[in-house]
């Protein structure tokens, strides 16, 4: 896939059909709203020291997952609701191509705008409803997503259909506590987030195993490769 012209990325839309009858969490139809994506840069870089991890920047998150993951030039990365776009720079800056996912076309303006490497292609997608081939992937990046979608288990399953054999996932995520404020947060009305147990995620990725798993504070860092490769 090539890059697509800047005034064209905030158009794209790979799936506006299947896409159409997929329902939403509270937390994702907020990330469609201007204001939420003008400030998400501030709260991603402050949110794993208001969870628990003190000192744990966004520089060492970088460096995190280029030490497990090590991307590389010449491979072609998905990175599943990106946001401000913080794992698409990351990605393009080690010289892959990334196709950058989200649902929200303010959050890809201001992705864009953030991270304008010509190695990214914006693109408003629900990975939720791909209609990308299958097995299109060297690498998938999920930060955070997987606690927003409405149905984390038909994400999961697409992210396993999608990445190579050989291929790699990595997950960042929230696991379940069990918690009064987790609960609170698990309401429709409140967010309607999902805080998942590390065991099932595990069993959603069918041909996937882990092969890294790491908690700094209240954030769970995984990475799986797809079985099959040489």
């Amino acid at each position: 896939m090539n890059p697509v012209p800047r005034a064209a990325q905030d158009q794209e839309n790979l799936n506006p059909d299947r896409s159409a009858g997929v329902a939403l969490s509270a937390a994702q139809r907020s990330n469609l709203s201007p204001l939420t994506a003008w400030g998400y840069a501030w709260w991603r870089a402050r949110s794993l020291g208001l969870l628990g991890a003190r000192g744990f920047t966004l520089e060492r998150e970088a460096a995190l997952f280029r030490a497990l993951c090590r991307p590389a030039p010449g491979q072609h990365w998905l990175d599943v609701g990106t946001s401000a776009g913080f794992y698409a720079g990351v990605l393009a800056r080690s010289g892959a191509q990334v196709t950058a996912a989200d649902l929200s076309p303010a959050m890809l303006r201001v992705a864009a705008a953030r991270e304008p490497h010509p190695s990214i292609r914006w693109t408003q997608l629900n990975v939720e409803a791909s209609d990308l081939p299958s097995t299109s992937f060297d690498g998938i990046t999920v930060g955070a997503t997987l606690n927003e979608t409405r149905d984390p288990a038909r994400l999961l399953l697409e992210l396993s259909r999608l990445v190579r054999p050989g291929g790699q996932v990595w997950l960042m995520y929230l696991p379940r506590t069990a918690g009064p404020l987790q609960a609170l947060l698990s309401r429709p009305s409140l967010g309607g987030l999902t805080f998942p147990d590390p065991a099932w995620v595990a069993r959603q990725l069918p041909g996937c195993g882990r092969t890294d798993g790491l908690s700094v504070g209240a954030v769970r860092f995984e990475r799986f490769e797809r079985s099959g490769g040489r």
